[in-house]
Protein backbone atom coordinates (compact mmCIF):
# COMPACT_ATOMS: atom_id res chain seq x y z
CA UNK A 1 0.00 0.00 0.00
CA UNK A 2 1.11 3.79 -1.36
CA UNK A 3 1.53 6.52 1.69
CA UNK A 4 1.68 10.00 0.81
CA UNK A 5 3.92 12.66 2.74
CA UNK A 6 2.84 16.73 1.65
CA UNK A 7 2.47 19.82 2.29
CA UNK A 8 -0.53 22.48 2.40
CA UNK A 9 -0.92 25.89 2.74
CA UNK A 10 -3.35 27.95 3.46
CA UNK A 11 -3.74 32.06 3.48
CA UNK A 12 -4.07 33.65 7.06
CA UNK A 13 -4.51 37.44 7.36
CA UNK A 14 -0.75 38.19 8.25
CA UNK A 15 0.78 35.55 5.55
CA UNK A 16 0.84 31.94 4.64
CA UNK A 17 0.98 28.88 6.34
CA UNK A 18 1.89 25.66 5.81
CA UNK A 19 1.11 21.86 7.78
CA UNK A 20 3.31 18.76 6.98
CA UNK A 21 1.32 15.23 7.25
CA UNK A 22 1.02 12.10 5.22
CA UNK A 23 -1.99 10.10 4.44
CA UNK A 24 -2.86 6.58 2.55
CA UNK A 25 -5.40 8.41 0.36
CA UNK A 26 -4.25 12.33 -0.37
CA UNK A 27 -7.53 13.27 -2.21
CA UNK A 28 -9.70 12.39 0.42
CA UNK A 29 -7.58 13.58 3.90
CA UNK A 30 -7.59 17.37 2.21
CA UNK A 31 -11.05 17.27 1.89
CA UNK A 32 -10.77 16.34 5.46
CA UNK A 33 -8.94 19.68 6.00
CA UNK A 34 -10.73 21.58 3.86
CA UNK A 35 -14.23 20.62 5.79
CA UNK A 36 -12.92 21.72 9.66
CA UNK A 37 -12.40 17.57 9.88
CA UNK A 38 -9.02 17.08 9.78
CA UNK A 39 -6.03 18.40 11.90
CA UNK A 40 -6.93 20.97 14.78
CA UNK A 41 -4.40 23.15 13.35
CA UNK A 42 -6.02 23.01 9.76
CA UNK A 43 -9.49 23.60 10.65
CA UNK A 44 -11.26 27.19 9.68
CA UNK A 45 -8.88 27.96 6.44
CA UNK A 46 -8.86 26.70 2.82
CA UNK A 47 -5.93 24.33 2.43
CA UNK A 48 -3.74 23.59 -1.33
CA UNK A 49 -1.36 21.02 -1.46
CA UNK A 50 2.35 22.52 -2.75
CA UNK A 51 4.01 19.55 -2.44
CA UNK A 52 3.49 15.19 -2.08
CA UNK A 53 5.86 11.87 -2.46
CA UNK A 54 4.75 8.95 -2.44
CA UNK A 55 6.36 5.67 0.05
CA UNK A 56 6.09 2.22 -0.05
CA UNK A 57 5.60 2.09 3.81
CA UNK A 58 3.93 3.65 6.78
CA UNK A 59 7.07 3.40 8.57
CA UNK A 60 8.82 5.55 5.61
CA UNK A 61 6.51 8.04 5.05
CA UNK A 62 6.49 8.56 9.09
CA UNK A 63 9.89 9.00 8.91
CA UNK A 64 10.16 11.89 5.87
CA UNK A 65 6.71 13.61 7.40
CA UNK A 66 9.29 13.93 10.36
CA UNK A 67 11.61 14.77 8.73
CA UNK A 68 10.02 17.54 6.57
CA UNK A 69 8.24 18.59 9.85
CA UNK A 70 12.18 19.80 11.47
CA UNK A 71 13.14 20.83 7.82
CA UNK A 72 12.33 24.91 8.10
CA UNK A 73 14.23 25.75 5.09
CA UNK A 74 12.62 23.50 2.81
CA UNK A 75 9.34 24.12 3.73
CA UNK A 76 9.83 28.09 3.39
CA UNK A 77 11.08 27.60 -0.25
CA UNK A 78 8.38 25.55 -1.00
CA UNK A 79 6.31 28.69 0.92
CA UNK A 80 7.62 30.90 -0.83
CA UNK A 81 7.80 29.50 -4.61
CA UNK A 82 4.27 28.70 -4.33
CA UNK A 83 3.41 32.07 -3.16
CA UNK A 84 5.50 34.03 -6.14
CA UNK A 85 3.55 31.43 -8.70
CA UNK A 86 0.29 33.04 -6.97
CA UNK A 87 1.35 36.45 -7.69
CA UNK A 88 2.18 35.78 -11.27
CA UNK A 89 -0.92 33.91 -11.63
CA UNK A 90 -2.89 36.70 -10.39
CA UNK A 91 -0.98 39.23 -12.03
CA UNK A 92 -3.40 41.23 -14.62
CA UNK A 93 -1.87 41.84 -18.04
Amino acid sequence: MKFHVYVIIAKKINGFVTYVGYSKNIEKRIILHNSSKGAKFTKGNYWKIIYQKEYNSKSEAMRAEHKLKKNYKLRLKLKNKFISDENINTTTL
